[in-house]
């Protein structure tokens, strides 16, 4: 069966234009915020990215720092997340929602448990941060047999030959990190260089679903078109700490952000 992933891409491939993926912390700023943001951001992205937040973000920036300890502070659990996810699911025409955090919340839940829940809410995919190849090719598997998408990840410094071993063991999408750095931080690399990075891997299977993160913007995206798809989180999250500072509904803040992001790939 095909993957709601796969089907995402192709249906990009098909309008000739990359896949927006978006990326927003769960709670942030409250559940059900979160879940308007979800559900208002959907008509115009192709993949939701939903952080579990966590207070010590190692791989995140200031932006997407700020929104998980406000999802933090306002008492966000596991259990919530998942069932903001199986709500988001609940329309026919939502997006698919991939889970992105780090391996010590699974591991205090149990891997087994964990993945039952994402399956039960309605999960299509999972990136564990700080989970790096091959130490999870044991829980990838088990991801497959819950039909979840284990992402893996490929950055600048991943060698030829690791990413000819990584692609081989990679499921439906493969999460290209731009540059080193935090999540957010300014583009320190040409769109030239990055895509010529992203090139060398598209090389090794041509078929595989190749997404670009970190330091993406409205500034920025349209350079990367050529991808498959294309990851924007900070962005959104600065929209929603600017806009609680102002007194206006994140929400529509969210939504403006992402038809802008939108148009510059379409």
């Amino acid at each position: 069966m095909i993957s709601k992933i796969s089907l995402a891409f192709a249906k990009c491939r098909k309008e000739k234009r990359p896949a927006l993926l978006t990326y927003t912390v769960a709670g942030d700023n409250t559940k059900k915020k979160s879940l308007e943001i979800l559900n208002s951001i959907s008509p115009y992205v192709d993949i939701c990215e939903v952080g579990i937040p966590h207070n010590t973000p190692v791989a995140d920036g200031g932006q997407i720092q700020s929104s998980a300890y406000r999802a933090i502070k306002n008492g966000i659990k596991t259990k919530d997340i998942f069932q903001i996810v199986k709500q988001f699911k609940k329309d026919k025409q939502s997006k698919p929602v991939i889970l992105m955090g780090y391996y010590n919340n699974i591991y205090q839940k149990g891997e087994d448990f964990f993945l039952k829940q994402c399956k039960q809410s309605g999960v299509d995919g999972l990136i564990v941060v700080d989970l790096p190849w091959p130490e999870n090719k044991s829980f990838a598997n088990k991801c497959k047999k819950h039909s979840i998408n284990f992402i893996q990840l490929l950055s600048p410094t991943t060698s030829s030959i690791r990413i000819k071993k990584i692609m081989k063991d990679s499921h439906d999408m493969v999460y290209y990190i731009s540059m080193l750095s935090t999540t957010g931080g300014t583009l320190k690399v040409s769109a030239k260089e990055i895509l010529h990075n992203y090139n060398k891997i598209k090389k090794i299977n041509p078929k595989q679903n190749v997404v670009i993160g970190f330091g993406i913007t409205e500034k920025t995206i349209g350079s990367l078109r050529k991808a498959d798809g294309l990851v924007v989180g900070s962005a959104l999250c600065k929209a929603i700490t600017v806009s609680l500072a102002r007194g206006t509904n994140p929400v529509h803040s969210v939504v403006n952000v992402v038809k802008k992001l939108k148009a510059k790939i379409i």
